[in-house]
């Protein structure tokens, strides 16, 4: 508080105090070591005035060990025997059983200096007390106690094999569970004091935080321990007789030393395991890192679920764009087709209209005729130009036609007929010496001879006559050729030169083929105005087709399709095989079918055969 202010004084305000800063301060030192150790333990106010001390601290230990209170108990002493005194309590020798390793080294020099002072054989001596030998009176059992707590190391070494300690590991039952902390917490508390490092971490509560409770499992499954148990060794190496035999000793000794040390660090993990299942902070941390864990797989697939429902929305946004762009497209083709479908109409009635003015212009006129022999032949004519003339062309003749009397009609007919007649023979010229360049270049690499008219007629016939599916059909054709050729004792045509014939024909322009078929037909015409006949006596000779030559009938397409639908429903596993397939193909018999079958596969391996001398 500021002190009141007198009447001739007056305040005044300098500033404004600063708020409160809080500070994290790490108390050190042996002095809070010792205040941390005696809150721990929770022990008594004698107690705590000699735990105050620090060890390493004469002056400090003097003022605190002086109210301490050393037990005297002679009839314990008097019990002991010195030759066993390596298996005596040191701590209860010199009267600090109470104390044990909090004992400060100033408190163990004053207990000692207290039993030398009582129980020295010369002042029992001069008490009256009657002493036979030193070696065997109990103050050598005082003696051995101070020298092994005296020294640094040996007593480390005896507190190491405390026999008031208690190595009790609680098991992982449900007791242990219901009362972890009552359990476990005084436990671990016990064999803290074990620990090479300070600043143990304390097994804390229901309360505590995920990171203190992985602290304090991190710090116990990784626990350094400083027990060693150098104390419990059945001989000493200072009484072997040569090095040898300290060598030896001090193998053996090392060896149950650490097998003693593996049993200590086996306890100690059997109580962090222990500890570990029962904790029930370590149930709820899972189950909270399950839920963390779920919460996340669940948000994943929620936002895996989100982008595929984006995606599907953009699919289904471009399919439906794609769907307009199709329709508006069709739509347009619709459009396009019903506007050509309208032209093609307007064509079509246009030049039918027109070609039924010329027929009837003709008719009307009687087909320009000066005489009846001339009326078929100008029906020809007619019939030619309606189907061959263009629209135009159609319109131009029936302008021509029109308000025209019977000769000048005749004249622009004939001039029409004559000129329509000259561009079809110029036409067949054409293609046909386009076609004869084709096959002169195919004979002159396959030395072959040339075709005429009437072997491309045979030939065209030939091909119709024996349709795809005949056995070994391009021979049959080219015998049928050499047969009926009237140049067929100079040129004799094979297969190869037939097939390649038929594919040039094939190739060129179909009106050829057209143009052919009426010359022949003309010809027979030409034949039957010479007034040819067939002498009715004379029987009529039937001539073979070279199929038939061969002994076989050809194989239609449609029965050729039949067997192949055949061969595909009944496999080769099928019982009767051939009877059931000969049933698929009407009038054909098993023995037709089986030889058809091997046509068929010769045929399939020549044309493999052909191919893989062709990539060779």
């Amino acid at each position: 508080m500021l002190a009141d202010t007198s009447e001739n004084k007056q305040t005044m305000v300098c500033g404004k105090l600063t708020g409160y800063t809080l500070l994290d301060i790490d108390s050190v030192g042996a002095r809070f070591q010792s205040f941390w150790t005696q809150r721990r333990r929770s022990t008594s106010g004698t107690e705590s005035a000699e735990l105050n001390g620090e060890r390493n601290s004469d002056d400090s230990e003097s003022s605190d060990d002086d109210d301490v209170e050393i037990e005297d108990d002679i009839v314990f002493l008097r019990s002991l025997d010195p030759k066993e005194w390596k298996k005596q309590d040191h701590y209860a020798v010199l009267g600090l059983a109470k104390f044990r390793y909090y004992a400060s080294e100033g408190l163990i020099k004053k207990a000692y200096r207290k039993k030398v002072l009582t129980h020295h054989p010369d002042k029992r001596r001069s008490h009256g007390e009657q002493i036979c030998d030193t070696d065997s009176d109990y103050f050598t059992c005082i003696t051995k106690a101070y020298e092994v707590l005296g020294n640094q190391a040996k007593r480390r070494s005896f507190d190491s094999i405390d026999p008031e300690f208690d190595d009790f590991v609680p098991s992982a039952n449900s007791h242990s569970k219901e009362n972890f902390y009552d359990v476990f917490s005084s436990v671990f508390k016990r064999n803290e004091r074990w620990s090479s490092r300070k600043r143990v971490p304390q097994l804390g509560d229901e309360n505590s935080s995920f990171e203190h409770v992985n602290r304090f499992y991190s710090f116990w499954y990784d626990f350094d321990s400083w027990r060693e148990f150098s104390y419990l060794d059945e001989e000493e190496k200072e009484k072997g007789d040569c090095r040898e035999e300290r060598r030896w000793i001090e193998k053996q000794n090392k060896a149950a030393r650490q097998k003693l040390k593996k049993e200590e660090n086996a306890r100690i993990r059997q109580l962090v395991d222990n500890a570990y299942g029962c904790d029930p902070r370590i149930q709820k941390f899972k189950e909270e890192e399950k839920q963390r864990k779920l919460a996340a797989k669940r948000a994943k697939q929620e936002a895996i679920r989100q982008k595929v429902e984006e995606e599907e929305k953009e699919r289904r946004a471009v399919l439906d764009l794609e769907k307009k762009e199709k329709a508006k497209q069709a739509a347009e083709a619709r459009a396009k087709a019903e506007v050509c479908k309208k032209e093609k109409e307007i064509y079509r009635n246009s030049i039918k209209r027109e070609r039924d003015l010329l027929r009837n212009t003709s008719k009307n006129h009687n087909y320009f005729i000066n005489n009846q022999s001339e009326l078929v032949r100008h029906m020809v004519e007619m019939d030619k130009l309606c189907e061959l003339l263009p629209l135009e062309r159609i319109e131009e003749l029936n302008k021509s036609l029109t308000d025209c009397d019977v000769a000048k009609g005749r004249e622009v007919f004939l001039k029409w007929v004559k000129e329509l007649n000259e561009k079809l023979e110029k036409d067949k010229e054409e293609l046909f010496n386009l076609s004869l360049k084709s096959s002169v270049t195919c004979s002159s690499n396959s030395n072959s001879k040339q075709w005429s008219m009437a072997d491309v007629q045979l030939l065209i016939k030939a091909v119709n006559l024996f349709p795809a599916g005949t056995n070994q059909r391009w021979e049959v054709v080219a015998n049928y050729i050499n047969q009926h050729s009237q140049s067929s004792s100079e040129v004799s045509r094979t297969a190869k030169e037939v097939l390649t014939k038929a594919k040039d024909l094939q190739k060129s322009d179909t009106v050829l083929k057209v143009e052919t078929n009426k010359q022949a037909y003309r010809q027979f015409e030409k034949m039957q105005k010479q007034g040819t006949a067939v002498d009715e006596a004379a029987p009529t000779e039937r001539f073979e087709t070279p199929a038939e030559m061969h002994g076989s009938i050809p194989w239609t397409a449609e029965e050729q399709k039949l067997l192949e639908q055949a061969l595909k429903t009944y496999p080769v596993t099928t019982a009767n095989r051939w009877d059931c397939i000969a049933e698929c193909v009407p009038g054909r018999s098993k023995k037709d079918c089986m030889k058809r079958y091997k046509e068929l596969v010769e045929i399939v391996k020549a044309k493999k055969a052909e191919i893989g001398r062709a990539h060779v």
